[in-house]
């Protein structure tokens, strides 16, 4: 720790995003990420990017991006805020919206950002249990708040809420903001971005990292009523008028436009999904039903953490996370046919999975 360092930097337990190895010949199956290439489209138009602009500063308002999203949703412009990948979106909606005094309600396993951000915010908050079977009960969270957000489908556990369940919240929390954090939401489940037509107090945030396959563009956005946009404007542009680049917005909207490729590839990643589930099954593992692009699972005899250091060995990352309730849990990745085929043969090689009936 350095003495310059102020007293709350130094409280600070930071995000810790999963490995991104160094060496070659691994299978990565540990950060959610997309195992098909982004869209041709995205590619031709980087390809064909006039290098000579990139001299000069990018759109700050991205309009560009802004008004293909706005098509794409059928929603305005003005309902529409992009950022540096939804994690900057989200830590701008913290900043904006949840700096009040009473506690922020978020669920107790999910996305380990939202408490980062709190603490860096100094953002008073109350952790919800989930459910005994993992679910999100949003009958839990009657009572005074500074906002409310939770992830759909959540992660790590993958299950997802339904639209009449968000609506039921939005009738009876009338006077706060609920931010609902859809990062998977394109591998199964409903998006709330049609609620958010019909109440002024529901932020929706998506990401391109995932179903668009463009992680390492960067590209995150918020779909709202105009006021919650502009508010997210003015943090914006109260700390980087400029959050994405020329390539990031070029890429972007070429990819928002291919609905054909978006469709195939996030079919294919779901039914390589069900067929990983089943496979895992046969081998005695229960899995948390699923509508995203990962698998949440524990085996019935072998330790996730056991499970996790043979797959590091035979050279397939996948994460675990060592808090309390989910720490006999896997989450697991779904990438290509190829890549779930070999985690089934790497798996029925562990002398405790072999042996079952």
């Amino acid at each position: 720790m350095s003495k310059y360092w102020s007293e709350a930097i130094a409280r600070l337990t930071p995000y810790v995003p999963g490995e991104q190895p160094k060496e070659t010949g691994i299978t990565k199956l540990n950060t959610n990420e997309n195992p098909y290439p982004p869209s041709p489209k995205a590619e031709e138009a980087i390809r064909n990017f006039p290098m000579d602009r990139l001299r000069l500063y990018s759109d700050p308002d991205a309009s560009a991006l802004k008004q293909a999203l706005a098509d794409h949703f059928k929603v305005e412009r003005n309902n529409v805020f992009v950022g540096n990948g939804s994690d900057e979106v989200l830590a701008l909606t913290f900043m904006a919206f949840f700096r009040h005094p009473a506690p922020l309600l978020l669920p107790e396993t999910t996305y380990s950002f939202y408490d980062v951000y709190c603490n860096l915010y100094d953002i008073e908050y109350k952790q919800i249990p989930l459910t005994d079977d993992f679910r999100i009960d949003l009958d839990q969270y009657n009572e005074p708040n500074a906002g409310i957000i939770f992830a759909n489908p959540n992660a790590p556990t993958g299950r997802a809420l339904t639209l009449a369940e968000i609506e039921g919240l939005l009738q009876r929390n009338t006077e706060s903001l609920v931010v609902v954090d859809e990062a998977y939401v394109d591998f199964g489940a409903d998006s709330a971005i049609e609620l958010t037509r019909k109440y002024d107090n529901v932020l929706v945030i998506q990401t391109f990292s995932k179903s668009r396959s463009l992680a390492g563009m960067r590209v995150g956005y918020a779909i709202g009523h105009e006021d919650l946009i502009a508010g997210l404007e003015r943090v914006k542009n109260s700390f980087n008028s400029y959050p994405l680049d020329m390539l990031a917005i070029a890429s972007s909207v070429a990819a928002i436009e291919d609905q054909e490729y978006f469709e195939a590839t996030t079919q294919k990643i779901i039914d390589t999904r069900e067929w990983t589930e089943q496979a895992l099954a046969e081998m005695g593992f229960k899995t948390v039903p699923s509508k995203t692009n990962f698998l949440f699972t524990s085996h019935r005899y072998v330790e996730a953490a056991e499970l996790m250091g043979f797959l590091r060995a035979n050279k397939i990352l996948v994460r675990h996370f060592s808090k309390p309730g989910i720490d006999n849990y896997l989450r697991i990745t779904i990438g290509t046919p190829e890549e779930m085929q070999l985690l089934v043969d790497t798996l029925k090689k562990h002398p405790e999975i072999v042996t079952l009936d």
